[in-house]
């Protein structure tokens, strides 16, 4: 998912590993728009993995509920009708 180039920028100093680097501007990779990808990859998998942490409880009992009483409007489905 790319971001608009919009996005203000902030300048930030990184430690990265020389070799690395060297290879990357070798193979003409844009060092920033990389990091700046991936970096926004993972803030996006831990915000999730956070916020499902965070409502594990009500995410449990939703699905209690639903194994129990199933789906609030399953007898108006006219799909699936023979499960």
């Amino acid at each position: 998912m790319r971001r608009s180039t919009a996005a203000p920028k902030r300048p930030t100093n990184l430690s990265l590993d020389a070799r690395v680097l060297d290879m990357a501007r070798e193979l003409g990779m844009n060092v920033s728009a990389t990091v700046n990808e991936l970096l926004a990859e993972e803030v996006r998998r831990r915000y999730w993995e956070r916020w499902n942490e965070e409502n594990k409880e009500a995410i449990d009992h939703y699905n209690a509920r639903i194994a129990h009483e199933g789906l609030p409007l399953a007898r108006y489905r006219t799909f699936m009708k023979d499960r």
